[in-house]
C-alpha cells in the first residue's frame, strides 16, 4: 500500500458550519481527494468556507448534489438534515460520508442502507475517531490478550452542555439532539470497534432544565428551550457476553469520574478523561493498563513499589484531531473493493443502540438489538499515515 489515496476523488461539501473546519483542513493534506464545491443554506456562509480553503466552487445545495463531476457527498449538515442530504446524494449517485449521528429515525436508516445496497455505493459515516491512536492501541491490547477474555465496560461523561461555546446550539437540545446523540456515537463505535456489536440494552433519563441560556457570541443571553432529555443511564450487553453500563450527560459541571474502562479476566484497560470537549484532540491519549500483577487493591501482595499505571506507547492510527480520514479510508475501500470500516452499518447500529436506550428510558423495559454490523478491522501497519498532513 502506498502513501498516498490512488484515486481523483472528487468531493462535495454540504454544510459550512464550524465543524466543517477540521474536515477541510485534514481532506487539504490527503493527495487522491479534493473538494471541489460546498454548500449550504447560507451562501455567504458557503463562499467564506470557499475562499478559506481553496474551494473552486460554492453553490447551494441542489448544484452540489445535482453535480456529476462529483463522486461523494460529505454531508455535514445538522442531525434532522442527515438522511435527507444522503438520500438524494445516493439518488444522485454519489457516494456519502456524513456527520454523526447516521440518522435521527430508525426508518430512514434501513432506507439509507439498503439504497446505497440496491446503487451499489458506498455509505460511511462519523466518528472516525477509533482510527486515533488511542483506540487502535486498545484494540491492540485486547487482540494480544492483555487483559484475557474481556467480561466488563464502563463508560462516564460528564459536561454542562454546549450553550457556552456554540453560538447555535439550539438542534443539542431539539429532536436529534440530547447527550446521547451527540456524544454517544464517539463511545459506542469505540465500544463496538473493541467489542464487537450490542445485542441487548436497558436505559434511564431525565433532565436538569426545561430551558438553557447561551453564554457566548451574537446571542449571549437568550434562552432556548430543551425538547430532550439531558441525562442518560444505560446498561448494555455484547453479543460476546460482555456486560457494561454508560453514563452520558449534559447535566453535569464537574466530576472525577470521567473514563472508559475495559474488564477482562487478567487485567483492566483505561482511557482517562475520554470526553471529545471541545477544542480537544479525541484521536490522541494516554491508554493505561493494569494487570493481575500490577493491581493496587490492598488485600494484594505489593506490585514491587508500581503505583502508577503502565502508560501502553502507540505504533498506530493517527495522533491528531484528524476528522476525515474515515472519508479518506472509505475512498480507499472504493478503491481496493473492500469494506468501509467506518460504514453506515455500523453508524446504523450505533443509531439503534441509542434509539433503543431511549426506548427503554420510556417503557421501562429492555430493548434487543435487531441489527448487528461487522466489527471493523485495525489499521494494518502500512497504512498511509504520511498522507496526512493536516495543516496547524
Amino acid at each position: 500500500m502506498g502513501n498516498n489515496v490512488d484515486l481523483n476523488f472528487r468531493v462535495g461539501l454540504v454544510g459550512c458550519g464550524r465543524i466543517s473546519d477540521i474536515y477541510l483542513q485534514t481532506l487539504a493534506g490527503i493527495e487522491g481527494i479534493e473538494v471541489v464545491a460546498c454548500a449550504s443554506l447560507d451562501i455567504q456562509e458557503s463562499r467564506v468556507k470557499a475562499d478559506k480553503y481553496g474551494i473552486n466552487k460554492a453553490c447551494t445545495v441542489d448544484e452540489v448534489i445535482e453535480d456529476g463531476a462529483i463522486d461523494c457527498i460529505l454531508n455535514l449538515t445538522i442531525p434532522t438534515a442527515h438522511a435527507e442530504i444522503s438520500r438524494r446524494a445516493l439518488n444522485a449517485g454519489k457516494h456519502v460520508y456524513s456527520e454523526k449521528p447516521f440518522v435521527t429515525d430508525f426508518n430512514d436508516g434501513k432506507e439509507l442502507l439498503a439504497l446505497s445496497k440496491n446503487r451499489q455505493l458506498k455509505l460511511g459515516n462519523a466518528p472516525d475517531t477509533f482510527l486515533g491512536e488511542r483506540w487502535q492501541t486498545v484494540r491492540r491490547l485486547i487482540d494480544d490478550g492483555a487483559i484475557g477474555r474481556p467480561t466488563g465496560v464502563f463508560v462516564h461523561v460528564g459536561t454542562h452542555g454546549t450553550e457556552r461555546h456554540h453560538p447555535n446550539p439550539d438542534f443539542y437540545y431539539g429532536k436529534g439532539g440530547g447527550p446521547l446523540l451527540d456524544l454517544g456515537p464517539y463511545y459506542l463505535t469505540a465500544m463496538i470497534f473493541c467489542l464487537g456489536p450490542v445485542t441487548r440494552v436497558a436505559g434511564m433519563s431525565n433532565r436538569a432544565f426545561n430551558k438553557r441560556q447561551i453564554e457566548n457570541g451574537p446571542r449571549n443571553g437568550e434562552w432556548i428551550p430543551v425538547d430532550v432529555d439531558t441525562h442518560s443511564l444505560s446498561l448494555l450487553e455484547f453479543s460476546n457476553g460482555v456486560i457494561g453500563t454508560m453514563n452520558i450527560s449534559f447535566d453535569v459541571w464537574d466530576s472525577e469520574a470521567p473514563r472508559l474502562e475495559i474488564y477482562g479476566e487478567e487485567g483492566v484497560i483505561s482511557i482517562p478523561d475520554p470526553n471529545p470537549v471541545h477544542g480537544a484532540n479525541i484521536f490522541h491519549g494516554p491508554v493505561w493498563l493494569r494487570t493481575r500483577e500490577t493491581t493496587r487493591w490492598p488485600f494484594q501482595p505489593p506490585p514491587g513499589g508500581r503505583e502508577e499505571w503502565q502508560i501502553i506507547e502507540s505504533d498506530s492510527g493517527f495522533d491528531r484531531d484528524s476528522r476525515g480520514v474515515g472519508l479518506m479510508e472509505m475512498v480507499m475501500a472504493i478503491n481496493e473493493n473492500r469494506p468501509v470500516r467506518a460504514s453506515g452499518e455500523l453508524a446504523f447500529h450505533v443509531f439503534e443502540i441509542m434509539d433503543a436506550i431511549n426506548r427503554a428510558a420510556k417503557s421501562g423495559e429492555y430493548q434487543t438489538i435487531s441489527s448487528s454490523c461487522q466489527q471493523p478491522e485495525p489499521l494494518p501497519k502500512d497504512f498511509p499515515l504520511n498522507s496526512i498532513i493536516t495543516k496547524e
